[in-house]
């Protein structure tokens, strides 16, 4: 234990000294969680919506009227009044409009006599997002339209009620688990998997190798103190990201034991299987090309910012073999939805596992020669 404490001192000491480094890993999930946050999972608001208007009868204005509505209240979209189609459809095509609704002639004439006319939609849709929240909301207003004036006295419509289990959950909260998650990995990547490379390319392994020390301590010591930096930096990220969250689960003894836990399960993970990736890596390049590849085959799957459920079943099947997402759903468990002990322990055994396994594998991969 002595021995393997000694290169946890020495691996702690030097990481400490060097507060760049410690910067570096924290600070870049903290940025993302602040721009990817303000950023994705927003709502439309002010789109530009031209209107040609080609009846001006009393159908029309109801059409108008309905827009206005909308541009008052939940402000999705605000219109514009255009001359014809043809320029409706140039200034969508252009930028100077998002869409563009269109009211035909006769519109008033023909919806008094029940002949079921259209309204025109023109839609940017190289922009799946916004055209599809357009879409959506012209949609709902075109359903309240065809509403009967006078109710009916029996109702003979189904009625769906939504029972949502939790309050509504923004983004940047959305995002916090993936943030925590990727704060550790960049953590362990640069605290860990660099710093190894360089210290066998400075010749500092030489120096262990020719000590009584065995196989098993150097590598136990090694990936203890990368644990210990991840474990830092995973805190860290979830104190700080849960306070600009406005997340107070931190604040709450067993919710905030549960996160310890799942921050060690993961910091283990994340130092085992690097260890093992780079056990018998000489090239001190390789772990800087290999940060860009692992961040998208890892980070990327792990529904840290897409559910994992609209993913193609290839991409379905390394999803359940990444350990990311293992992380991430148990983060969401106890940052998002107060779940429970319970609701993590696949996820903790997951992790567990696939550090010993890795543990072991690096182990029996590990040179014991110069």
């Amino acid at each position: 234990m002595n021995r393997m404490l000694a290169i946890v001192e020495r691996e702690l000491r030097k990481f400490f000294r060097s507060p760049t480094l410690m910067l570096t890993a924290m600070v870049f999930p903290l940025v993302q969680l602040v721009i990817l946050g303000n950023a994705f999972g927003g709502k439309i608001t002010d789109a530009r919506v031209g209107v040609v208007d080609y009846d001006g009868g009393p159908e029309a204005l109801r059409v108008h009227e309905a827009f206005d509505s909308v541009a008052a209240n939940i402000r999705t979209f605000r219109t514009l009044p255009c001359r014809s189609d043809k320029q409706a459809q140039e200034d969508v095509r252009s930028g100077r409009l998002d869409a563009a609704v269109i009211i035909p002639p006769q519109y008033s004439r023909r919806v008094l006599a029940g002949e079921n006319p259209k309204l025109g939609l023109v839609v940017d849709n190289s922009d799946q997002f916004l055209s599809g929240s357009l879409e959506a909301e012209v949609q709902s207003l075109t359903d309240a339209l065809n509403q009967p004036r006078v109710p009916q006295r029996v109702a003979n419509g189904i009625a769906l009620q939504i029972v949502e289990l939790y309050p509504f959950i923004e983004y940047m909260k959305y995002l916090l688990p993936g943030s925590i998650t990727l704060a550790m990995f960049v953590s362990v990547m640069i605290g860990g998997g660099m710093l190894y490379i360089d210290d066998k390319a400075r010749g500092v392994h030489e120096g262990w190798l020719v000590t009584p020390i065995t196989r098993l301590e150097l590598v136990l010591g090694l990936v203890a103190s990368g644990a210990l930096k991840a474990i830092l930096a995973g805190l860290a990220i979830t104190v700080l990201g849960s306070l600009i969250a406005g997340l107070d689960v931190i604040f709450h003894p067993v919710a905030l034991f549960q996160l310890l836990l799942m921050i060690v399960a993961t910091s283990f993970a994340f130092n085992a299987m690097m260890f093992l990736l780079m056990v018998r890596v000489e090239d001190p390049l390789v772990p800087r090309a290999l940060f860009g590849i692992l961040n998208t085959l890892l980070y990327f799957p792990s529904g840290a910012i897409y559910p994992i459920a609209a993913f193609p079943a290839w991409l379905r099947a390394l999803a359940s073999v990444d350990p990311f997402s293992y992380a991430v759903h148990g983060f969401k468990g106890v940052l998002l939805k107060d779940a429970g002990f319970m609701a993590i322990v696949p996820d903790l055994l997951f992790l567990f596992l696939i550090g010993t396994v890795a543990l072991v594998l690096a182990t029996r991969l590990f040179k014991r020669t110069l």
